[in-house]
Formats: structure tokens, C-alpha cells, sequence
């Protein structure tokens, strides 16, 4: 069965390649649910303002706030588990009406969650639990399919070497302090190892490296993976935009100018740029609409705050490539679809 689902997605992968539109949709989220809830004050817990998924999603929650009349508040955790707690026990103390998890775990806080439970915070989460929709500890984690991006994102790796006649040895960059972040490399791990319409296929190696260090440790890195494996590293994947950033020019200058590198989120503004030029080696991203995202976190909480139920909505992926981008003209991958006037007419029952 597996191998059937796997086949199947090699078919799309082979259209895909070929398509030049964004897959971008109508609207198909929400249309119902409760009006704005005034008053309220919510605090966003950045797992690290470095990391431009989290802050793209942050902005889209600051906008909805904004048609909402709430204040919000941002703490940055800068990557670190420590701090993070400390921001966690400070925001519980300030005794918001909502909490929201952007980009970490509630898990490794099992007191503050108490705490948080005992005071009727409300808490949603993006990237916050292994799946989307609620979880023990939130009333909503807002995310794509992890799985389907990992999918996603390798298909489109083994689809372009099957097209290209290329060999498949992939280093797949990963930061294992996540659950979002495993499931996305095991998943990838997976595909490229399943080989299915090629070959010569082969997972080189995963390398840990923290998306909070990757700006650091990626140039350093990228010569010691070169000498370790040579012309057999034709292609990588990581599990964020972020781990790009920083490594085109070590590339480059090793004389490694023909790697092709695809990312399994987020669709950073940088990644964005850079695919659209049609000249970097990052040749496509699996972007989330984060924007939108942001607004669902908003919607998802006046739900809670509401007493409703959580929308139950997952917002899908998008396959991001120089063609497409060219063919929208522009990086709105987002603007066509309608979540601002879908979730206005809710919230202010329009």
C-alpha cells in the first residue's frame, strides 16, 4: 500500500515539474464561526525570531489582531530551552487571555502547562505537536502535513534526478531538538531510500545542526561534507529555508555548482528570492502559507475564547519553484488565496 501511495506521488511529481502555476486555491478554510471576542490579550512565544517561518506567521497573527482590537505581545526564545521556559512562566504570570507556541513544544513545560490550565490561558501552537488540530496540551496546533511536506519536498528531489539522469545522493539538514523537524527528515529519509523509479538512490548522511547555529555552522560544515563525500553529494534537503541561507557560496567556491538543494519549509522571503532568481542552487521550497497561518491562529483562538470548538481546518502546502514564481511575477504565493476576507466576514460577521 505504502509503495502505491509512493508510485502515486512520483505520477504528481512528474506533472509538477512541468506545471508553471503556483498551486495556489480558492479559499477552503472556515466560513462560519464566532464573531471577534474584544478585549482580549495574547502573547506569541517565538522559538527563534531567526527562523523567518515563525516570523511570517508572527505578522500574519499581528495583522488578524490588529481587525480584532487585541493586544499582542512577542517574546523571542532565540532557540534555547531555557530561556524559552523562563518566557513561558513570565507570559503565564502576566495572566494573558491566550498563549500562543510559535515553533516549540509545550511538552518539555509540563508545570507551566499546569499552571496555564489552572489560570484558563488559552493555548494554541504553530509547529507546536507532531500533527495538526488539537493535541493534550493545545487547543489547536496550526500546521500543515508535516508528512505530506516531507513528501513533498523529496518527490520533487527524486522527480528532477529520475527526469535529469542524475544520481541521488542526498545530506539531509535537520534539527532534532523537534518533533516537527524529526518526522519531516525520517519521512524524507524514507522516499530517497524506497528509490522508486530510479536506480541510484542513496541517504548519505543527516546532519544535526540547530536552525539558531545553521548561519554559523553551515559554511563550516559544507567543505567537511564535501571532502567526506565527494561528487556523490548531488543533492540536499533540510527540514527549513534557513539552512540555505549561508551555504551557496561555501558551494560554490568548492566547485560544487551543480547541487541542487530543496527545502521542506517554511517559504522564507530569502528562500523566495532566491528560488525566483532561477540562478541559485536552491531550486525549490515546499512553503507553507504562513500569513494565513497567522490569521488561523488568531481565528482558533477567538474560537477558544468563545467556547467553540476548534475549526478543525488544515491549511495545505505549496509546491514553489522559479517557474511558478515567475509566473505569478512576483512573491505573493499567498495572495490569491482569500483567507483575509474569508475570516474578516467571520469575525466581524460580514
Amino acid at each position: 500500500m505504502q509503495k502505491k501511495r509512493y508510485l502515486f506521488n512520483i505520477f504528481i511529481g512528474l506533472i509538477m515539474m512541468f506545471v508553471v502555476a503556483t498551486a495556489a486555491k480558492p479559499w477552503s478554510g472556515p466560513i462560519a464561526g464566532p464573531t471577534a471576542q474584544k478585549g482580549k490579550t495574547v502573547i506569541f512565544i517565538a522559538s527563534d525570531l531567526k527562523n523567518g517561518g515563525v516570523v511570517s506567521v508572527y505578522r500574519g497573527l499581528e495583522n488578524a489582531c490588529q481587525k480584532m482590537g487585541w493586544t499582542l505581545v512577542l517574546f523571542n526564545g532565540e532557540g534555547k530551552k531555557d530561556k524559552l521556559q523562563s518566557l513561558l512562566a513570565q507570559s503565564i504570570t502576566r495572566q494573558p487571555d491566550g498563549i500562543v507556541f510559535g515553533g516549540f513544544e509545550p511538552d518539555d513545560f509540563p508545570d507551566q502547562l499546569i499552571i496555564a490550565k489552572q489560570r484558563k490561558i488559552k493555548l494554541v501552537g504553530w509547529h507546536a505537536a507532531k500533527k495538526p488540530g488539537a493535541s493534550p496540551h493545545l487547543f489547536a496546533n496550526v500546521t500543515t502535513d508535516t508528512i505530506e511536506v516531507a513528501e513533498m519536498a523529496a518527490n520533487f528531489v527524486l522527480t528532477d534526478a529520475i527526469k535529469n539522469k542524475r544520481p541521488l545522493g542526498v545530506i539531509i539538514f535537520n534539527d532534532n531538538q523537534f518533533a516537527v523537524a524529526n518526522n519531516k527528515t525520517n519521512e524524507m529519509k524514507q522516499v530517497i531510500e524506497l528509490c522508486i523509479g530510479h536506480t541510484d538512490c542513496k541517504v548519505l548522511a543527516i546532519e544535526n545542526v540547530k536552525i539558531s547555529d545553521s548561519a554559523y555552522s553551515i559554511p563550516k560544515l559544507v567543505p567537511k561534507l564535501l571532502n567526506r563525500h565527494g561528487k556523490n553529494w548531488t543533492y540536499s534537503l533540510a527540514i527549513n529555508d534557513i539552512y540555505f541561507d549561508s551555504i551557496n557560496y561555501p558551494l560554490i567556491q568548492a566547485g560544487a555548482k551543480d547541487m541542487r538543494l530543496v527545502s521542506a519549509g517554511d517559504g522564507s522571503t530569502l528562500a523566495l528570492s532566491r528560488i525566483a532568481s532561477c540562478r541559485s542552487q536552491q531550486v525549490a521550497t515546499i512553503a507553507e502559507p504562513l500569513t494565513m497561518q497567522g490569521y488561523q491562529l488568531a481565528d482558533e483562538l477567538n474560537r477558544a475564547f468563545a467556547a467553540s470548538p476548534p475549526s478543525g481546518y488544515i491549511s495545505k502546502p505549496l509546491l514553489v519553484t522559479c517557474n511558478s514564481l515567475n509566473k505569478i511575477g512576483n512573491l505573493s504565493i499567498e495572495s490569491d488565496l482569500g483567507f483575509d476576507s474569508a475570516y474578516t466576514k467571520i469575525w466581524h460577521n460580514k
